[in-house]
């Protein structure tokens, strides 16, 4: 039967859970279990878009609160 077979491959996570994910890393805030379920389901290309994009609005946040605070 086909469909027992697609039961055992670990389905590939979404782009929205993989920037979940890699957003509550940033937090360094991750149950043991959860980061196991990533490590089987999330994309590495998507991880490290998400990781990028996090780090551009990380730091694009931290130009504005500096130049709110200097002005």
């Amino acid at each position: 039967m086909p469909d027992d077979d697609k039961r055992d491959v670990p389905r590939k996570a979404s782009f929205g859970r993989t920037a979940k994910a890699v957003m509550w890393s940033f937090f360094g805030v991750r149950k043991r279990s959860d980061y196991e379920k990533d490590a089987e389901q999330l994309n590495p290309v998507h991880v490290i878009i998400a990781a990028l994009i996090g780090a551009l609005l990380f730091v694009l946040v931290l130009i504005l609160i500096v130049k709110s605070v200097v002005k």
